[in-house]
């Protein structure tokens, strides 16, 4: 053996030593254990097995799995804002731009493969596999609430109605009341909440108040403003600030809107396909004004939130 191998060995031996454990027993299961495969290490026959279709309409395939792949992007924004909140001591300014970059990437690509969804399918297969989903809806998924409660104080996520009233008020449970997206899931005739809105709340409530006070003062928000003056103040971090705003905020919302126009615009679908719905007021960004960093952008655009990149 080399000077090398013998070197890996002694450190192994300090490691598993230091843990009161026998190295040789752990190279014992190394000698025995099989080689590692592409296919083991990802699961892919699991990860294949996982679209199951509820018709036999061939373009409902297409849309699981682009929701499939969503939910793992969303998994990664929140393992990139997780790193952030769960350093000890401050934060420092090159970890925060490269895990907001990280963000901004990842949902970027998101924004870019919603053609999938735009024009991706059939109108009229959507229209009829998508009625054998109901009460089911991209609204349901908890990662994307998750990532925005991660990003920003939970007053900012409040809807526009309530927040002159919640304006001094800190207690999540409370906050967690009249969120903006609950709107998005009310009852176009009778303002009742959907089945769509009671299935979420029933599984998720109490996960995401839990989760929004784990998050109270280590979301992004919080940890831009305990930089320093100076740090804050960084032109680069605040473009990836400003940009991880308009990407969760505007793009990712008009993307939404541009797929719902494409395939739902088109009464009474447009209502019975979304379970009843108001999608035309939730998912615009204007209506809503959804920002997560308010402090970096002028009152102006601000006034005109979203407008700019609404979709013609």
């Amino acid at each position: 053996m080399n000077d090398e191998i013998l070197d890996r060995l002694q450190q192994l031996e300090e490691k598993y030593g230091a843990m009161g454990q026998d190295m040789k027993s752990y190279l014992d299961g190394l000698l025995y254990a099989e080689f590692l495969t592409y296919w083991d290490y990802i699961h892919l026959d699991t990860l294949l097995s996982l679209q199951n279709p509820r018709t036999p309409i061939p373009d409902e395939r297409i849309f699981i799995i682009y929701h499939q792949i969503t939910e793992l992007y969303f998994q990664l924004c929140l393992n990139a804002i997780a790193q952030l909140s769960t350093q000890e001591g401050p934060v420092s300014l090159s970890l925060f731009k490269r895990q907001l970059t990280r963000i901004n990437r990842y949902f970027k690509n998101l924004i870019d493969s919603f053609d999938i969804m735009v024009d991706g399918m059939d109108r009229d297969e959507f229209l009829k596999f998508r009625m054998s989903l109901l009460p089911a809806s991209g609204f349901q998924s908890v990662q994307y609430r998750m990532i925005e409660i991660a990003s920003t104080d939970l007053r900012q996520l409040v809807h526009t109605s309530k927040r002159e009233l919640t304006t001094d008020v800190d207690e999540v449970r409370l906050l967690s009341s009249v969120l903006y997206w609950k709107s998005g899931a009310t009852e176009l005739a009778s303002g009742k909440k959907t089945l769509t809105l009671r299935q979420f709340e029933e599984k998720y409530a109490e996960e995401l108040v839990r989760f929004a006070q784990q998050y109270q003062k280590s979301n992004l928000r919080q940890l831009y403003l305990k930089l320093s003056t100076e740090e804050q103040q960084d032109p680069e971090l605040r473009a990836l600030l400003r940009e991880h705003d308009q990407n969760s905020n505007v793009r990712w919302a008009l993307s939404h809107y541009r797929s719902a126009v494409r395939y739902l615009d088109a009464k009474p679908k447009e209502i019975e396909a979304t379970g009843g719905t108001n999608w035309q007021k939730y998912l615009p960004p204007r209506f809503q004004k959804v920002v997560f960093f308010p402090e970096l952008w002028t009152a102006e655009e601000l006034e005109n939130w979203g407008k700019a990149f609404e979709f013609k």
